[in-house]
């Protein structure tokens, strides 16, 4: 009896684990569809990450994230899109030194 107990505990296993590869695989990622090249004041920014096409996005762009957790989507390319981008990592950076500044306010915590 063992042995046709230990199939159907590999047979369950091995279900569940197809499962969920295809479930994860199904999984839909927020994408940038269109970039505005709209300047965006740099003290409303309060993050920023990357979207690189080909890795389920169509476009490349630079995501900027408010301090109300808003996303707006930028030309990675553009001059005020690198300037907004440095402003933030040097907010960051004196933000991980003194958190009580008022700038901070609406930063993640690193």
């Amino acid at each position: 009896m063992a042995p046709r107990g230990d199939a159907k505990l590999f047979f369950c296993s091995l279900l569940i684990t197809c499962y969920c590869s295809v479930t994860m695989a199904q999984m839909a990622m927020d994408c940038c569809l269109t970039v505005a090249n709209k300047t965006i004041e740099k003290q409303f920014i309060a993050d920023y990450y990357q979207q690189t096409s080909g890795r389920g996005c169509s476009i490349d762009a630079t995501i900027l994230v408010t301090r109300r957790e808003r996303t707006l989507c930028a030309p990675p390319g553009e001059f005020w899109v690198q300037e907004v981008v440095k402003h933030v990592e040097n907010l960051k950076k004196a933000c991980k030194k003194n958190r009580k500044l008022i700038r901070c306010k609406g930063m993640k915590k690193l």
